[in-house]
């Protein structure tokens, strides 16, 4: 049987081709500010979704700058997914500008702030500069307490269906699935966790809020004087003062700080550093779930 070569047909073939792999691609394009979100919007959406992380596990989310190649990936984004409570407040006003894309602004579908469907911790009684680098809205980093991670996913699923009605029962279907392996998860750290409760450490600026309330650690000094500010010497003897009288199992540290002042304190008192990764290590292909494992096994170590 001979086979007659048609042009057009051959070409109507690639076109729906390359159309179908586009779709099952990136049906979703997505912006997430940091890295814990990214990789939760990839527990909810999977392949479904093209993600972009604006930041990775070694950078402070305060100090980004708004540059082109961010403006680039915002610009075609069709969802948002940022923490919120003034976290990006230096970069991402001037972003969402620059982008001009009308299906993330503030008020749209595709903007999503995860703080807001958290309960914050550490809301300031009044605004005052003298008090450091404070958020209104309450300490920011509430992805340090794995609760709210399941918190976040409940919202984040819904807003996944409304920007992508048409694949609603697949984001459902993948919610379920991960809030199941979640709580199980948070079960098992709970009980691994539970002989650090009640324990005394000093932490060097207030990144752990979150996780250290739900572990029930007792914070009995910070290292920074005030918020973002690094401590004077003098400030570190004060603290060496205090933990004579108050004494701490632990100095816990954020993986992006400068360590020189936790190094000077732990050769001063003997007590144990332990630095934090500050969220999943996303670009280098880590999961949710591998990172909570990883704090909860290094807040263990000192009391083995």
């Amino acid at each position: 049987m001979r086979m007659l070569f048609r042009p057009g047909l051959f070409v109507g073939l690639v076109t729906l081709l390359c159309t179908y792999s586009g779709t099952t691609w990136a049906a979703l394009s997505v912006f997430a500010c940091e890295p814990e979100w990214a990789a939760l919007v990839e527990e909810l959406g999977g392949d479904r979704l093209e993600i972009y992380s604006a930041t990775t596990a070694q950078q402070d989310p305060h100090q980004i700058q708004a540059r082109p190649s961010l403006i680039a990936k915002a610009r075609k984004a069709d969802l948002l997914v940022c923490t919120g409570a003034e976290l990006e407040i230096g970069w991402l006003p001037l972003l969402l500008r620059k982008a001009g894309n009308a299906r993330i602004q503030v008020g749209q579908a595709g903007h999503f702030l995860a703080a807001e469907y958290t309960d914050m911790l550490e809301v300031p009684d009044k605004l005052d500069r003298s008090l450091g680098d404070i958020h209104a809205s309450g300490n920011p980093h509430v992805h340090t307490d794995p609760r709210n991670i399941l918190r976040v996913a409940d919202p984040l699923t819904q807003r996944l269906k409304a920007v992508d009605p048409d694949h609603a029962d697949d984001y459902q279907q993948r919610y379920q699935a991960f809030k199941a392996k979640w709580q199980d998860a948070i079960d098992d750290w709970s009980q691994r966790a539970a002989v650090v409760e009640g324990k005394n450490i000093v932490v060097h600026h207030d990144y752990w809020s979150y996780f250290t309330h739900w572990l029930g650690l007792n914070k009995v000094a910070t290292l920074e004087p005030v918020v973002g500010v690094s401590p004077s010497t003098r400030h570190l003897a004060q603290v060496k003062q205090l933990l004579e009288k108050q004494p701490a199992v632990m100095i816990v540290d954020t993986s992006y700080m400068n360590d020189r002042p936790v190094m000077w304190l732990s050769e001063q008192t003997g007590l144990p550093v332990v630095t934090l990764p500050a969220t999943v290590d996303y670009h280098g292909g880590e999961t949710l779930l591998q990172w909570f494992e990883r704090l909860v096994v290094r807040m263990l170590e000192p009391l083995k």
